[in-house]
């Protein structure tokens, strides 16, 4: 069943005419379980091997109120967004201008949301279908969303810099200073181009670098959900008082594939608990450290990490989540917590940082890396199906 449940009694109270909304991370919205060949699977209880798989538990519905004046509020973030964006590829420089000339519902303080703040939004009952009808990562009933006339092109920008170093592989000025962005066609995180190289140097013309731009969805206010207050509670978890959420503070020690990241959280006593589980991609892209400029990106005053090194895509400290990727359903969601690693296309040799730390990408739930290409004309991203896992549980 749609995880959409707009009821408003249980999300906000009425103040003064106005909508409170309790703080509180946004499910995913998928709504159905896929297995390790992307065949839709019904009746998962606890014996099955994908229980834990993001469907099968039930987290913050995603909620919106439309305000009738081209606003709507999410019930869960408190958060106000722009209904309609103007569907213009724009450089990043003109989306930070256009959101500070934007007047929209009589607001004043529109500005490019985080990216923390933008994937709140994702809605992975999405699907990308080249030849058929696709669904965007968005609730197409609440926000408006229009298709590029490259259907996999749905990119917005963030306002979070890539700050830890350089992407792509150029060679100039330290290579190319990115920018977080979300693809509401496609369900994937990465960077864009901001039209500057790393060391903090305009491109220009004579430089030959493709600027395609991208959009913009406008956000309004502030939340205290991604703030990443943590305590560390002495027996090897830690809870993020800003989401709810306890963590293990060390990873699994080991990479596994999809099927045994969800078995080794089912089977987890972490400190007597007994309701580990895989996170979704949401949850567990909360914990990214955006700010941060060294690797990993994460805080390592409270979690440990075995991923050493960050030099070759062999280091990479990709983390498991419990969603699946809806345009290739024998994928599950990872996030890169170190290098995001891809090349130019299936016929080069070597492997960049080419979408940062901090990106969700996906990988086959299991098998042998050299079985799959997960490549387009413009990257092809390094499979590695065995991943870390974090374990995570909701707060007594």
């Amino acid at each position: 069943m749609k995880k959409y449940l707009f009821l408003l009694a249980a999300t906000a109270l009425m103040l003064n005419g106005s909508i409170a909304a309790k703080t509180q991370l946004p499910d995913t919205g998928q709504s159905t379980v896929y297995d390790e060949k992307g065949n839709a699977v019904e009746n998962v209880d606890a014996s099955s091997p994908y229980f834990g798989a993001d469907a099968t538990v039930e987290g913050h519905a995603l909620s919106y109120k439309d305000n009738g004046n081209g606003t709507v509020t999410d019930l869960n973030t408190g958060l106000i967004w722009q209904q309609t964006p103007n569907f213009k590829r724009m450089t990043f420089d003109e989306a930070k201008v256009y959101c500070e000339n934007l007047t929209t519902g009589g607001y004043d303080d529109w500005r490019l949301p985080s990216i923390k703040e933008l994937y709140s939004l994702a809605d992975f009952d999405g699907e990308l279908i080249p030849q058929g009808e696709s669904t965007p990562y968005i609730d197409t009933d609440t926000f408006d969303f229009k298709y590029d006339h490259l259907i996999f092109a749905g990119q917005y920008f963030s306002s979070t810099v890539y700050v830890k170093e350089g992407v792509q592989n150029y060679d100039q000025h330290g290579s190319l200073l990115g920018v977080f962005g979300f693809n509401f066609a496609d369900g994937h995180i990465k960077s864009y181009e901001t039209g500057y190289w790393f060391d903090g140097t305009e491109i220009t013309q004579a430089d030959n670098v493709m600027l395609p731009g991208c959009y913009v969805r406008a956000v309004s206010g502030t939340t205290s959900l991604y703030d990443m207050n943590y305590t560390d509670n002495g027996n090897e978890t830690v809870t993020d008082h800003s989401t709810g959420l306890m963590w293990a503070q060390n990873d699994s020690g080991e990479k596994m594939d999809w099927l045994e990241a969800l078995a080794y959280a089912n089977q987890s006593e972490l400190a007597g608990y007994s309701d580990w589980r895989l996170p979704n991609s949401k949850e567990l892209q909360s914990l990214v450290d955006y700010e941060k400029t060294d690797f990993p990106a994460i805080d390592t005053g409270f979690f440990n990490l075995t991923a050493k090194g960050f030099e070759t895509e062999e280091d990479a400290a990709y983390f498991w989540s419990s969603t699946t990727q809806g345009d290739f359903k024998h994928t599950a969601c990872y996030v890169a917590f170190g290098q995001a690693w891809s090349k130019k296309n299936s016929t080069a040799v070597n492997y960049y940082d080419w979408h940062g730390a901090g990106a969700q990408r996906s990988d086959p739930k299991t098998g042998n890396p050299a079985d799959y290409e997960l490549a387009s004309e413009m990257a092809s991203d390094y499979i590695s199906i065995n991943n870390y896992v974090r374990l995570v549980r909701d707060v007594d």
